[in-house]
């Protein structure tokens, strides 16, 4: 299955949270934060949204860094995605 987001909608698949701290200490899965780094999967077309003319200036393949809470969270084929408005995309990470 693949998804194709509308307007100014975009796929992004988190970054796996780092499982160790600079120090050396191993983290346990609930000790660790959820990532708020995410790699952009697709991108929608943008145009009219709300009234207003969206353009798209994130692309696929892009590190993001995203609201802590937003977004709707979807499982496709086991793997989990989460779809933001590109207006909740805070930076790219270069």
């Amino acid at each position: 299955m693949k998804l194709t987001p509308l307007a100014d909608r975009v796929v992004l698949k988190l970054v796996e949270a780092e499982e160790t701290t600079k120090s050396g200490i191993i983290l346990t899965p609930k000790a660790q934060e959820k990532p708020s780094v995410a790699e952009v999967i697709a991108v929608g077309p943008g145009g009219m949204v709300d009234g207003h003319d969206v353009v798209m200036t994130v692309k696929p393949g892009d590190k993001v860094i995203t609201s802590k809470y937003s977004g709707t969270e979807v499982k496709v084929d086991d793997v989990e995605y989460t779809i933001v408005r590109q207006s909740d995309i805070l930076a790219i990470v270069e």
